[in-house]
Order: C-alpha cells, then structure tokens, then sequence
C-alpha cells in the first residue's frame, strides 16, 4: 500500500532509474471529445500510451494500453465500437504492448505492479493479462466504472475475478519519486502522476485530465466529463504543480506533444 504524499521533499530521493514512454497506439475520434465546445466536425488521430517505469522495486507499469483483441474480434469491435458509430483504435505490430515489453526481455509476468489513472478502455486494456501484477486505482473510479453505462468503460476489461486490485482513496505515494493525485473530472476517480527521475527531475503525466497542450494553456477543460467544476480544477492544479516543481508536463493524447517525446527504445532517466 501507498502512503500520502509530501510533494514538498519530492526532489529529494528517488526509487525510479528510468521512465519509457511507450506508444500502444492511436484512436481517432472527434476534437469536440477533447476540448469542451470545439468544432466535432475536426478529427484528431490521438496517441494512446503506457508508461513503464524501471525502479528498485521491479516493473511499474502507469496505465496498460488497449487490448487487441477488442479490435481483432469482429463481434467485439462491433460490440464496443462500430455499433456505437465509434472508430476502432489503430493498433499496428509496433504498438502493441506485449511485444514493446518482450523487445526489454521483459515477460507478462515480470510486471508486478501496475497503477490505473482510471479505468477506460485505451487506459487498462492489459490488466487482465497481468497475473502477477497488483492493480491499484482509486476506490470512487472502481465503483463508478463498475456502475456506468460509459461506452468508454468496457466492463470485461476489469471485472475479472483473478485481478489483484489495490485501491487508493486520494493523494498517495507509491514510493519515493512516484506520487499520484487526484485530478478528478474527466472520470469521477480520475488520477494523475509526478515521477522524479535522477537527472530529468519531476514530470507530470497527466493522462486525461487533459489531452491537448490547449486544454492547460488556456484553461479548456475536456469535452467528456462526468464533473465539469472538478475538471477545470484538475487543469489548474496541475499547471500549479507545474510551476512549483518546475516539471515538465507530459501529455497522454496529444498528437503534436508525442513526436517532440522521446518514446520507446529511448528513455528518460
């Protein structure tokens, strides 16, 4: 289990020696679902990602992708999305996971813990296949996915009986130099990550508490929301954090930010 967070000695140590962006993919969709009011005739290809962090303590995975088989399943991908007049997520042989991981020797099993910012489809895809993993995501996000007729939650994602869940209730410390915070709004349980590396010091991963560059710079909160006054002060917070820790703020959907990322092989540390 974790422990709160004292952001204020986060520069001081850290458990994390590298940081991997890893690319999963890409999901097409309307720029409406990621800016509140702009234009849905605008279409976005946005990046799905993972974040793989090598640490003292084994594999940490933040977020786990897409599952494949949501898409290579004819049923299921007329289930999930074309029923729903969505575009299925492009995933190519580069993105998927499991082969970006075994490209490390790393196996399925060698993930022992993995942290959700929440629990939509493009976020926790691969949990069910982590075996040895313990999940942990906030409380509030489990129960209100488990509730919700979101077509972004796809319950067979997260409802087997075998997963190890780990659940949190607000700010926490994983372990010296990963801390998660609430950013509630785009979900109801909806959580962010500072991660201190040795020499890149503090990033912020916001995953969707906003996706575009747009969202934090003039203050545009998403087009999907379940709490629009709660978004709008998840933004704000993070630009604060931003400022106080002097980070970097990593972007999770946006197009333009990825390519300016250094993305798997190439690491931070």
């Amino acid at each position: 289990m974790g422990s709160k967070p004292n952001m204020a000695h986060q520069n001081s140590t850290t458990d994390i020696k590298k940081l991997y962006i890893l690319l999963c993919g890409y999901e097409i969709l309307p720029k409406s679902v990621s800016v509140a009011g702009a234009d849905p005739r605008l279409m976005l290809c946005e990046p799905i990602c993972a974040y793989l962090l090598e640490t003292h303590h084994g594999w940490v995975l933040l977020d786990a992708g897409l599952d494949p088989a949501n898409i290579e399943d004819l049923a299921k991908k007329k289930k999930y999305f074309t029923s729903l007049n969505m575009t299925p997520p492009i995933i190519r042989p580069a993105h998927n996971l499991e082969n970006q991981l075994a490209a490390l020797g790393i196996r399925k099993e060698d993930i022992a813990w993995v942290i959700l910012s929440h629990l939509h489809f493009d976020h926790c895809g691969y949990i069910k296949y982590l075996k040895n993993a313990r999940i942990s995501v906030q409380r509030k996000e489990y129960t209100a996915a488990l509730s919700s007729s979101c077509p972004g939650y796809i319950q067979e994602d997260f409802n087997s009986d075998d997963i190890q869940w780990d659940f949190q209730d607000g700010d926490w410390q994983a372990f010296p130099g990963l801390n998660l915070i609430t950013t509630f709004g785009h979900t109801p349980g909806h959580q962010s990550a500072v991660v201190t590396l040795p020499h890149s010091g503090p990033m912020i991963l916001s995953f969707d508490t906003g996706d575009l560059q747009e969202n934090f710079t003039a203050l545009r909160i998403p087009g999907s929301t379940t709490n629009a006054q709660d978004a709008l002060l998840s933004i704000k917070r993070l630009n604060d954090l931003k400022t106080q820790l002097d980070a970097e703020l990593v972007l999770f959907h946006d197009p333009q930010a990825i390519e300016k990322l250094k993305i798997f092989p190439h690491y931070y540390d």
